[in-house]
């Protein structure tokens, strides 16, 4: 087979036997929903603060914490930070932080300071802020869900951020990156996981643009900026932009990433996760715009 007609049945997937395949295995499931950004735009916030991290890429806590509690802000549609903390997550919730381990890991003052956050603003005590990343039965003993991915390029799915930040909750990650991983956005529908996802808030202070499986530091850049949202696909989806932006900018040309990222339009259109048209897709900024790509 040429690599023309590879090329050619994986932007047809949606379309073609693959994706139809899929769908009716989605509607046998008692748990699968319609699109859920039928009702209207999705919304993604970007913040970013020049400042966060130093020449040494050291981060200033701090001004993250400033960042993230901005986007929970803008997310929530709330002016102050106490109220939109709280309306997303109740003191008696046990909320399971699930971060990005390898290739170009969550940086732990995201963890730390979403954490503190969950503490001051909403009362929850700390034993019960859990990191959940790991086995479904970690996401089983929680209440609610916060997916803390970093913003990367991956060798096997295209982008490895928001979708694939669960897939150690499928019990089969090898099998979910057959078919180009066209389907994470099922581990998101498994029963322990499905609707606790109560917000998302990606690491995009230093990214990783061009795959693995051992991070390059040429294709990594300080972007300097937190993203979030409620919408997992529409989330990806601007965080795949971003990435293809910078793609573009290094070489001067369209630099298209690959293997191309199935998930998303998947997550969309098959398994109803949110939006994956950008035109669709109402993005906020905040503070720094110098190279914001978007």
């Amino acid at each position: 087979m040429t690599e023309t007609k590879k090329l050619l049945t994986r932007r047809d997937f949606i379309r073609g036997t693959v994706g139809a395949t899929l769908a009716a295995s989605v509607m046998n499931v008692p748990w699968a929903t319609s699109v859920a950004a039928a009702t209207g735009p999705s919304m993604v916030t970007v913040v970013r603060d020049e400042k966060v991290m130093d020449n040494s890429l050291r981060v200033d806590a701090k001004i993250l914490k400033a960042m993230v509690d901005k986007a929970v802000m803008q997310i929530a549609d709330q002016s102050d930070a106490s109220t939109a903390w709280n309306s997303l997550f109740k003191k008696d919730d046990i909320v399971g932080l699930v971060n990005t381990p390898h290739l170009n890991p969550t940086h732990p003052e995201m963890v730390q300071v979403v954490t503190e956050s969950l503490m001051e603003f909403v009362g929850i005590a700390q034993k019960n802020i859990r990191e959940a990343q790991g086995g479904s039965r970690r996401a089983k003993k929680c209440s609610a869900l916060i997916s803390v991915p970093a913003l990367k390029a991956h060798w096997l799915t295209g982008i490895g951020t928001v979708l694939k930040n669960y897939i150690m909750y499928s019990g089969r990650p090898t099998h979910y990156h057959e078919e180009d991983s066209a389907k994470l956005g099922e581990i998101w529908l498994k029963p322990e996981i499905k609707g606790k996802t109560r917000l998302i808030l990606v690491d995009a202070l230093h990214p990783l643009c061009d795959k693995g499986p051992q991070p390059d530091p040429r294709y990594k850049w300080a972007y300097n900026a937190v993203i979030g949202g409620v919408d997992p696909v529409a989330v990806e989806t601007v965080c795949l932009k971003v990435i293809t932006q910078k793609r573009h900018a290094l070489r001067g040309e369209p630099w298209p990433i690959s293997p191309p990222p199935l998930c998303i339009e998947a997550a969309d259109k098959v398994y109803g996760l949110g939006t994956s048209d950008l035109a669709k897709i109402k993005i906020k900024t905040i503070g720094w715009e110098k190279d914001l790509l978007l």
